[in-house]
């Protein structure tokens, strides 16, 4: 008899892990208190971009994610392949601007540790960049160009992900309102608001913002907090931005449905999904000084997700050293949809009992306590 896992928490974490422990041969289950995506994964602008979101150097969490992008190519074709779904995914690469002299210095050291970590980027001025991005503001003094970034649309990918899971055999439950760890150290059980019981071999926590519930359960401190993101999308008739446009004051990427995607402003609000005129604004003042054919238009979609930050900034991945029945892999931030694959194969090798690298070491489930 296969063993049987359960997964708390259906977003593209515990789609991820399911889809890839279901192909180790396990028999998985998936709990979901809402809807799968329903949260970050599905407000997600879909950025696969380690070098253009890590600006201090080559550290585990950069490893980890560069480890994830290079995981993609084959990942999503696997998910498409099984699914029977299509969904974009754009190499477009990116453009990191700036618009200052003296911002060329902090550049030119990004460029060196991210050639040294595999990048074949390169620093970009003038004709040289407009050429590359027309649209672009003749104020921007210059761009790190690094080809090898991507990006994918999210809402597709995470329904690919779960029909795919479905395909393969795995039993998903949603919209079960509250979910309790009734047994976790001599097999596993969990309750659901509505009194029905799930019960499995291991367990592996994916329950994003919703994680700090179980610190009591679990005997450890763990302390992931729901930071708001809020993006805008802007309806175009064409594709006015060539590449994912980065600065330190958000990003921009034109999606294949004709929409141009800007992101991302953030604050502290609880669970509160709302969107705030104040936070829209901001966006919309760095579009438009970064793409002046932004200044007389509005946003058509504004939206806003649940993103799970630790105290760190690093995610909660790996095996509790109390039960090597229970897995956590939570706190993903901002990189939950870059890191899904690695996550998933992190999370399969802890469940099979594997050795964790020193790097993944890192990422303790139990560093806070």
């Amino acid at each position: 008899m296969r063993e049987s896992i359960v997964i708390m928490g259906g977003g593209v974490i515990g789609l991820s892990c399911a889809f890839e422990l279901q192909r180790r041969g396990y028999q998985v289950t998936v709990l979901e208190i809402n809807r799968c995506g329903g949260q970050a994964s599905g407000a997600a602008a879909g950025m696969l971009a380690p070098y253009s979101e890590n600006v201090e150097g080559s550290d585990a969490f950069f490893r980890l994610c560069l480890d994830s992008l290079r995981k993609y190519p084959d990942w999503q074709h696997n998910v498409k392949q099984i699914s029977g779904q299509t969904f974009e995914y754009t190499n477009s690469g990116s453009l990191y601007i700036v618009y200052h002299e003296a911002d060329l210095l902090a550049l030119e050291g990004r460029l060196l540790w991210q050639g040294q970590s595999g990048s074949s980027g390169s620093i970009l001025e003038g004709d040289t960049l407009f050429r590359l991005e027309p649209n672009l503001s003749r104020n921007v003094r210059a761009a790190l160009h690094t080809p090898e970034e991507s990006h994918l649309y999210a809402p597709h990918y995470v329904s690919a992900l779960e029909h795919a899971c479905r395909l393969m055999g795995v039993t998903i439950y949603e919209n079960l309102e509250k979910l309790s760890v009734v047994e976790w150290q001599s097999g596993i059980l969990i309750q659901s608001t509505d009194q029905r019981m799930f019960s499995g071999d291991q367990l592996v926590v994916c329950s994003g913002a919703w994680a700090r519930e179980l610190s009591y359960t679990f005997g450890i401190s763990i302390p992931v907090y729901p930071i708001r993101g809020q993006i805008c999308a802007y309806e175009v008739d064409e594709k006015p931005v060539q590449h994912m446009v980065f600065s330190n004051q958000g990003y921009v990427v034109s999606k294949e449905n004709s929409t141009l995607v800007c992101g991302a402003s953030e604050d502290v609000a609880g669970f509160d999904t709302s969107v705030t005129e104040k936070g829209i604004e901001r966006l919309r003042k760095w579009n438009k000084q970064a793409f002046p054919f932004l200044e007389n238009r509005s946003p058509f979609y504004r939206w806003a997700g649940l993103r799970p930050s630790t105290q760190d900034g690093l995610p909660l991945i790996g095996s509790l050293s109390s039960s090597n029945n229970v897995v956590l892999a939570v706190g993903h931030y901002r990189n939950g949809i870059l890191l899904s694959p690695a996550t998933a194969m992190f999370v399969a090798d802890c469940v099979e009992g594997k050795r964790i690298s020193d790097d993944n070491q890192a990422f303790s489930p139990e560093r806070f306590s």
